[in-house]
């Protein structure tokens, strides 16, 4: 009989296939051992890390503990104390359910499991490594249980391989462990970091679990969330409208005490804000939606943070409503007084008076260079042919992240031209001629460019210039901030920051790179480190480049703002000298030329 090809693999193979779904990096360990903790009842969680979960990680509870044979069983794929039947799938009240987690750690690292009941003399110990029971034994511990897991991926030398570095492992782990801690405040939870405490937070309420996780700012930027129906019911927090940000918002949903992710919802959220911030700005919230279990589905993917609801537009209504209300009854509007009694006269217009247009003081911080080579970029911008480098719009090819910085081609040089004579129209735009037609130059976006190859090209010469503050401005990052900033403060030093680590997430900025004084540094900083949370990378020249995007987009100047025939020369020179200055970093046209023939078809 011919002998086939298909086999049954190993119950160890099976194991790590499995556990590539519900393991991929030490904060997946991290997440399921503390759900396992929550659902057994702990109201004390310590949670132990060494070199980011690479070398150890370990989770001590004083939960229910497990009986010798449950804790062995426990390491058996899909052996669950959470479930009995597939009707119970739409009644979960646990984190957990699936019975994979345990056994699918144990098939890539060494697990130590100890752990008592409370009505046991003694507790059981296990040693499990690579899906093999290598010890099991009586031992002596406290009730509840700890689980030890040593060398992770051992066995699995790719997978161990890209992990990325240790503060970027670290920093998944406190995310895991800030969802945890939000969605149960009634837990005590603590987490120590190579022998440092990170996080202490004591039992508390929903609002004090905000504030000990992400600052006593927390305090005064959030209103309070209520909501009951039928359908639904909405507790938690938004941020009032002078807390919103651009980057590095924090924004969590939980439903019926489990984290999750709904872009749908979170549309709900910024729809209540809707005309009342900043085009780019987004509020912080923290909304807790309680449900009947059986109109949602957990069941979707391993991590269970993708949640199907039966009524989605009804609650998307909900939603929306009970934020919107929180925005209106706190943020209410003082009303406009019209008792003109003492109010001076306001004079008639008279056409025949004329106009006088304010005074623009130059900012001095504008020019985007300084020194010599501030004279040497202008002497060889003067040289150049404006019409011939701005005839055609080069489809550049933008590769990922920001476009990389390189010197303008010295080929460019041509004989001196006349003077530009622009024309600013509606505070955004620089109008200007060229032998091509019609140049609208949008005032904004040039200045990013050339302020982002300026900070760029400083960082990368090792010559920033800092501006010291006279007055040190110190402010506390979050945790998972605080870990970001440590793996980026060189790159922090060379675009010109003076910024000193004072320890558990607090830092002192006692200087700021030229051209950027008087900015909201700690709007600033968090910017730019979540700018890399949200898009990760580890090249030092792409930090270096989205950190440069982010301080050009702060300093730049804003559209509404009048210009001089000066100011407008100035950066049109400046823009000129740019490597590409047609485009942003971020790809983004500067600039749009209209030939003649274009604008006259408008006109026929």
């Amino acid at each position: 009989m011919e002998e086939g090809k298909v086999r049954v693999l190993s119950q160890a193979v099976a194991s790590q296939i499995a556990a590539g779904e519900v393991v991929n990096r030490p904060a997946s360990v991290v997440k399921e051992l503390v759900e396992n903790a929550v659902d057994a009842g702990a109201d004390n969680i310590q949670i132990i890390i060494t070199d980011a979960g690479r070398t150890m990680i370990q989770v001590i509870d004083n939960g229910c503990g497990m009986i010798p044979a449950d804790a062995r069983l426990a390491f058996e794929r899909h052996a669950t104390s959470k479930i009995r039947q597939s009707d119970d799938l739409y009644s979960l009240t646990t984190f957990g359910f699936r019975g994979e987690a345990l056994p699918s750690i144990a098939a890539v690292a060494e697990v130590e499991l100890r752990t008592r009941t409370a009505d046991s003399d003694t507790g059981v110990s296990i040693i499990i490594k690579g899906s093999e029971l290598e010890k099991e034994e009586p031992c002596v511990c406290p009730a509840g249980s700890c689980f030890t897991v040593r060398n992770l991926f051992y066995n699995v030398p790719a997978r161990r391989k890209f992990l990325k570095s240790n503060q970027t492992e670290f920093g998944h782990i406190l995310a895991e462990v800030e969802r945890v801690a939000l969605a149960h405040p009634e837990v005590a939870i603590e987490l120590t970091h190579q022998g440092e405490q990170i996080l202490s937070l004591p039992a508390s309420a929903v609002k004090q679990r905000i504030i000990n996780l992400f600052g006593r700012k927390m305090n005064q930027a959030l209103l309070p969330v209520e909501v009951q129906t039928s359908v639904v019911e909405v507790s938690g927090f938004c941020s009032n409208l002078d807390n919103v940000k651009g980057k590095g918002a924090k924004q969590f949903f939980f439903v019926n005490g489990r984290f999750m992710r709904h872009p749908y919802f979170h549309k709900a959220v910024l729809s209540a804000f809707e005309n009342l911030v900043p085009d780019g700005d987004q509020p912080s919230y923290f909304l807790f939606l309680t449900v009947p279990a059986d109109t949602i589905d957990v069941n979707i993917h391993p991590t269970k943070t993708e949640i199907k609801f039966q009524d989605e537009q009804v609650i998307w209504k909900i939603l929306m409503a009970a934020v919107k209300e929180t925005v209106g009854k706190y943020e209410e509007m003082p009303t406009i007084d019209f008792d003109t009694a003492d109010m001076p006269d306001i004079p008639i217009y008279d056409p025949s008076r004329p106009v006088v247009q304010p005074k623009v003081d130059i900012n001095t911080s504008f020019n985007p260079f300084s020194g010599s080579r501030s004279e040497s970029r202008l002497n060889r911008s003067n040289n150049e042919n404006w019409s011939k480098l701005y005839g055609d719009v080069i489809d550049h090819k933008i590769s990922e992240g920001a476009i990389p910085y390189t010197p303008a081609p010295e080929t460019l040089i041509q004989p001196e031209e006349q003077p530009l004579r622009p024309f600013q129209f509606a505070e955004r735009f620089i109008l200007v001629e060229s032998d091509q037609g019609l140049m609208i130059v949008d005032q904004h976006r040039a200045h990013v460019r050339v302020l982002f190859e300026r900070f760029l090209a400083d960082a990368k010469n090792h010559n920033a210039a800092s501006q010291g503050l006279l007055f040190p401005e110190m402010f506390q990052l979050s945790q998972v901030d605080a870990v970001a900033f440590a793996e980026l403060k060189p790159r922090f030093s060379a675009l010109g920051f003076d910024i000193s680590d004072m320890g558990r997430g607090a830092i002192a900025v006692q200087g700021v790179p030229s051209g950027m004084e008087g900015q909201d540094y700690e709007r600033l900083i968090t910017d730019m480190i979540a700018d890399l949370r949200i898009n990760p990378t580890h090249q030092e020249d792409v930090q270096l480049e989205s950190m440069a995007l982010a301080m050009a987009r702060k300093a730049a100047i804003p559209s509404g703002r009048r210009l001089s025939d000066n100011e407008m020369q100035e950066l049109l020179r400046s823009l000129k000298a740019c490597s590409m200055p047609s485009r942003t970093p971020d790809a983004k046209p500067v600039y749009v030329i209209r030939s003649v023939q274009e604008i006259s078809k408008l006109l026929d």
